[in-house]
C-alpha cells in the first residue's frame, strides 16, 4: 500500500539554503507571525466550529471558569467562586474590576445577556451542544448571577470552562454575530486590532488584563495569516516571515526537526479521526451503508495501525470508540474490527455486492490520510469518488443532505467529557447519520444524571451499540506537530489549543 505524502517544494529547499542563519523579524518587532491552514468562517466563537476558532476564542474572550490543561483543576476566571444551588441552578460570584477591550465594564448584565442569547436556539449558535443545556440566566446583583439549566447536566462546569465565553451585552446587542466577527471584543489576554475575514487576524496584548489563571501575555502582537498550503507555510518559516506553524504533517516535521534553527514539538490531542456512514439512509434508502454488513466491511477494510505508523506517527493511537479515551464515560471495551480485507470482501458479497459498488466519499482536511483511506476502500471493491471540500462547505452539505461516507475529525472543543462528542453526533441532530432512538435515550440519561456511575453505564451502552452497528468507524487519535523558530519559547498542551499567553521570546 502506498500512501500520499506532501513533499518539499523546490522553493522551500532554495529558501532553506539561502536563509540559513538569517535573523527572524518576529522577535525584533515583538510580533509572533503564525499561520492557520483552514479558513475561519467567523471569528465570533459561537458561530464557528473549527479548531482555529477555539484558538482565537481562548485568546480574545474569557469564560467564567478555567480548567488548567496540566492538572485539570477548575479555577475561577471571570467568576471567583460558584456553587450548585440545586441540580439545575448554578450561582456565580463574579470578578470585579474587569473591563472589555472596548472599555465596557464586565458585570452580571453581560453574563445574563450572553447566556440568554446563546441558549435561544433561534439565534443559531453553530454548535448547539455547547450551549443548549442552559435554559437562561438571571441577575441576583451586579456581581452575582445564576445560570438555570434545562435539566441536570453534570458536565456544566466542564463546558463553562471551555466554549462558553462571556460577551459585552451593550456591544453585542448592537453588533450581533456579524459585527463581533469583524470587530471582536472580549476580556481576554489579547485584543483584536485587525480582521480580514478568513484570511488575516492581528492580535495585540491586553495591557490591562485581569489576574486570570490563563496568565499574563508577554508577546506584544500575534499576526495570523491563513495559508492553506503546508509547503508554503514551510517556505515562509525558512524565509523568516513566519515564526510558528502547527498541525504540520509528520514527514515534514521529521525533516524540520533535523535543522538547528527550528524546534519541533509533538503533543497528543483530544481530536479523533473517523468515518461517518449513512446508516439512516439520509442520502437514499437504497444506499449500501444502510446495511450492517457493508458497514462492517468498511471497518475491516482499513488498516488503522498502518495509518498511525506511516502517516500520523508521534503520540497518535488507534481508536475503536466514538470518543477520546480520556473523556469521562469513554468506555474502551467495545467491539473492534481488525484489518481483514478478505473478510471485508466476503461481507460485501453477503450484503449483495459481490462486485463491490461505487460511492461518493468526502473529506475536508488531511488529504493524504483521506486518500490512504480511499485506497483501502478501493482495494476491497468500494470504489470511491473522492471529493475534497472546505470544512464549512462539507459541514453544510452533511447538515442538509447527508453524505454516504465521509472522513471527519472532532476535537470536542477540548472538553474532557463524552457528552462533548458522542452526544454531539448521536442525538438526532443535523449531523447524526444513524438516528438510533435507543442510543439517543441512553445518551440522554448519561448526559443528565448526577450519579457518575449511572453516567458511565449509559455512555457504555451507547458506545457499545455504536460500535456493534458500525455507525462510525473510529480510526485514530491525532497528534499535533508544532514547529517554531529558536526565538520562540513554547510548551504545547495535550488539548490542541495554541495558547499565546504561554509563549515567550528566548
Amino acid at each position: 500500500m502506498k500512501y500520499a505524502r506532501s513533499n518539499w517544494t523546490a522553493a522551500a529547499t532554495a529558501i532553506c539554503v539561502a536563509c540559513a542563519g538569517s535573523a527572524w523579524a518576529g522577535k525584533a518587532d515583538d510580533t509572533l507571525n503564525a499561520a492557520f491552514t483552514k479558513e475561519l468562517e467567523n471569528v465570533d466563537s459561537y458561530f464557528n466550529s473549527s479548531r482555529e476558532g477555539v484558538v482565537l476564542q481562548r485568546a480574545i474572550w474569557d469564560g467564567l471558569i478555567y480548567r488548567d490543561p496540566a492538572t485539570n483543576e477548575y479555577k475561577g476566571n471571570l467568576a471567583t467562586s460558584w456553587e450548585w444551588i440545586d441540580d439545575t441552578t448554578l450561582e456565580f460570584k463574579l470578578r470585579e474590576g474587569v473591563t472589555f477591550h472596548n472599555g465596557e465594564p464586565f458585570n452580571a448584565d453581560d453574563v445574563v445577556y450572553t447566556v440568554n442569547f446563546v441558549a435561544d436556539e433561534a439565534n443559531g449558535v453553530k454548535t448547539q451542544r455547547n450551549v443548549n443545556w442552559m435554559k437562561s440566566a438571571e441577575k441576583i446583583d451586579e456581581y452575582t448571577v445564576r445560570i438555570l439549566l434545562k435539566e441536570p447536566f453534570p458536565a456544566a462546569i466542564e463546558f463553562l470552562s471551555g466554549p462558553v465565553s462571556m460577551y459585552p451585552n451593550e456591544y453585542y446587542a448592537e453588533a450581533g454575530p456579524s459585527g463581533m466577527g469583524l470587530k471582536p471584543v472580549g476580556t481576554g489576554p489579547y485584543k483584536v486590532i485587525d480582521v480580514v475575514p478568513g484570511a488575516h487576524f492581528v492580535l495585540e496584548k491586553n495591557e490591562t488584563y485581569h489576574d486570570s489563571p490563563k496568565g499574563q501575555p508577554e508577546i506584544g502582537k500575534v499576526d495570523i495569516r491563513t495559508i492553506p498550503d503546508v509547503n508554503t507555510q514551510i517556505a515562509e518559516l525558512f524565509s523568516g516571515s513566519l515564526d510558528l506553524i502547527w498541525q504540520t504533517p509528520a514527514d515534514q516535521a521529521e525533516k524540520l526537526a533535523t535543522m538547528d534553527q527550528f524546534t519541533v514539538a509533538n503533543e497528543s490531542t483530544m481530536r479523533i479521526g473517523y468515518l461517518t456512514l449513512d446508516a439512516a439512509g439520509r442520502t437514499g434508502e437504497d444506499n449500501p451503508f444502510t446495511k450492517l454488513k457493508v458497514r462492517q466491511a468498511v471497518a475491516h477494510a482499513i488498516d488503522r495501525e498502518a495509518l498511525v505508523n506511516a502517516l500520523l506517527k508521534g503520540k497518535s493511537q488507534v481508536i475503536s470508540t466514538a470518543c477520546y479515551p480520556s473523556q469521562f464515560g469513554c468506555d474502551q471495551n467495545v467491539t473492534s474490527y481488525e484489518y481483514d480485507p478478505e473478510k471485508a470482501r466476503a461481507l460485501l458479497a453477503e450484503a449483495g455486492y459481490p462486485d463491490g459498488f461505487s460511492t461518493d466519499y468526502y473529506a475536508y482536511r488531511d488529504r493524504d490520510y483521506a486518500e490512504a483511506i480511499s485506497s483501502f476502500l478501493n482495494a476491497v471493491g468500494i470504489e470511491t469518488n473522492f471529493n475534497m471540500l472546505q470544512y464549512s462547505a462539507l459541514r453544510e452539505l452533511r447538515m442538509k443532505e447527508g453524505s454516504p461516507v465521509s472522513f471527519q475529525t472532532w476535537g470536542s472543543y477540548s472538553i474532557n467529557d463524552t457528552s462533548a462528542i458522542t452526544s454531539q453526533f448521536f442525538k438526532f441532530g443535523s449531523l447524526d447519520d444513524s438516528r438510533d432512538q435507543e442510543v439517543k435515550d441512553w445518551l440522554d440519561i448519561a448526559d443528565s444524571s448526577t450519579d457518575p456511575e449511572v453516567r458511565k453505564e449509559h455512555y457504555s451502552k451507547a458506545l457499545k451499540k455504536i460500535a456493534d452497528q458500525v455507525y462510525w468507524v473510529p480510526m485514530f487519535s491525532y497528534n499535533t506537530n508544532y514547529v517554531f523558530t529558536k526565538d520562540v519559547d513554547y510548551t504545547p498542551t495535550p488539548d490542541e489549543v495554541l495558547r499565546f499567553t504561554t509563549m515567550r521570546w528566548n
